[in-house]
């Protein structure tokens, strides 16, 4: 049969998506293991999970500085040594701290893997936290930040975090200049010593895994406790919330060529059964290259490269945002048609065939997500991290394909009043 090039093949919707579910396993210590099983490569990613996020640490840089100095040396071990030898056997080794959690993940070829984990192992168990590396680290840090700090968009974001949360919130807390000279090696050791232990530890596994890993992750991590703390509780940050109650910042930047803009509110997480939906809006508000957002403020005015909206869903909160970058000429121009194109949302129906696109675009692009070991992994994370299994995504599956353009014009009522809106511009208006 000749494939005619000149035809298009035939448009299918998505009806169901299958998903493979990660195994649960448990050590002999009690460590957790989740495996996925997947992929047609000899290659094996391992990540070792703490409750150890920023949401956890008592003062700024805390849980990225415990993080990011685990390789700095070990008891056996010097930084170089633990780089080489590692990347000798073709492995590859990262650490991660997001808000709620900080990860370490070890890529390897499966035939490597014991000998990776060796490093692996010491760089959990017995890290040293040189003083030099923690001095180097901390002035890198800082020249970094105060870089950074002359950025616009990053001005923006670290103050629209304070405003949304406030700013004794684990989430709202930014750094400041200060905080570089006021983080002691001391504080960052017991952080360590508080959160990196076998009681707080989860693994995930995925990859094409060998038939003996689970023996294989036990021999290294899995016969006795291990830490300081592996038999007390992980300690409970005391929150503060404090949304402002003002609507409407400006942070003036006098020589800026362009102004950041942020407009949003406090929201809720993926737990909240409006958090499926509420995606949809999204995704037609400013979620993807093809939304109201960009047709408008990008294609028609050319006022930005890009303009973006999203909700951001934390283990204990989160929040929704529009963000984009736009001339000072243009600022409150820009402003006018976000509110707007909201307005539209909250007043009149999505046209059918609008709403038909987007869901097939919502559809295809989770289709995408879960193609291969680490996507699976990642999907896997992403319910884990929130105490929900795997009929979310067959609820969320079914909220897409069902939703109606009433139900998105009751959600912007609901959860878009401009009056609940934060507006927050860095810049010039």
């Amino acid at each position: 049969m000749t494939l005619d090039r000149k035809q298009a093949p035939d448009f299918k919707t998505i009806d169901k998506i299958h998903i493979q579910h990660a195994v649960e396993n448990t050590l002999d210590n009690g460590i957790k293991v989740f495996t996925i099983d997947s992929g047609s490569q000899e290659l094996t990613k391992i990540e070792f999970i703490f409750k150890a996020g920023m949401y956890y640490q008592s003062q700024p840089l805390l849980a990225s500085a415990a993080n990011n100095l685990l390789e700095t040396g070990t008891k056996h071990y010097t930084a170089n040594e633990l780089s080489d030898n590692i990347d000798f056997f073709g492995s590859f080794f990262e650490c991660a701290v997001e808000q709620d959690y900080a990860s370490l993940a070890l890529f390897s070829l499966n035939k490597y893997l014991d000998k990776s984990l060796h490093y692996v192992e010491d760089i959990i168990k017995n890290p040293t936290f040189p003083k030099d590396e923690f001095d180097i680290y901390i002035s890198n840090k800082k020249q970094k930040h105060l870089v950074n700090s002359e950025k616009v968009n990053v001005l923006a974001r670290r103050r629209f975090s304070e405003l949304i949360f406030g700013e004794k919130h684990p989430y709202g807390v930014s750094v400041k200049d200060e905080d570089f000279d006021k983080l002691t090696l001391e504080s960052v050791i017991e952080f360590y010593k508080a959160f990196y232990h076998s009681g707080n530890c989860t693994i995930v596994a995925s990859g094409k895994l060998s038939k003996d890993l689970i023996e294989t992750l036990n021999k290294f991590f899995g016969k006795e406790n291990w830490g300081h703390n592996h038999s007390k509780s992980i300690p409970v940050p005391k929150v503060v919330l404090d949304t402002t109650k003002q609507q409407k910042h400006f942070i003036e930047k006098p020589d800026a060529i362009q102004s950041a803009v942020r407009v949003g509110r406090l929201m809720f997480n993926k737990r909240n059964p409006d958090y499926f939906k509420f995606q949809v809006l999204n995704t037609i508000l400013g979620g993807y290259f093809g939304s109201r957002l960009m047709a408008n403020i990008r294609e028609d005015k050319g006022y930005t490269y890009g303009i973006g909206s999203g909700l951001a869903s934390l283990v204990n909160g989160g929040f929704f945002y529009i963000s984009t970058e736009v001339g000072t000429d243009v600022t409150n121009d820009t402003l006018k048609e976000i509110y707007k194109e909201i307005k539209l949302l909250r007043e009149e129906l999505v046209d059918v065939n609008e709403l038909e696109t987007v869901r097939n675009y919502v559809l295809g692009q989770f289709l995408r997500s879960v193609d291969g070991p680490y996507s699976l992994a990642d999907k896997f994370k992403a319910i884990w991290e929130f105490g929900l299994d795997y009929d979310y995504f067959d609820n969320y599956f079914e909220a897409v394909k069902t939703i109606t353009p009433e139900e998105i014009k009751t959600l912007a009522n609901t959860y878009l009043k401009e009056k609940d809106l934060i507006e927050l511009v860095v810049g010039k208006k």
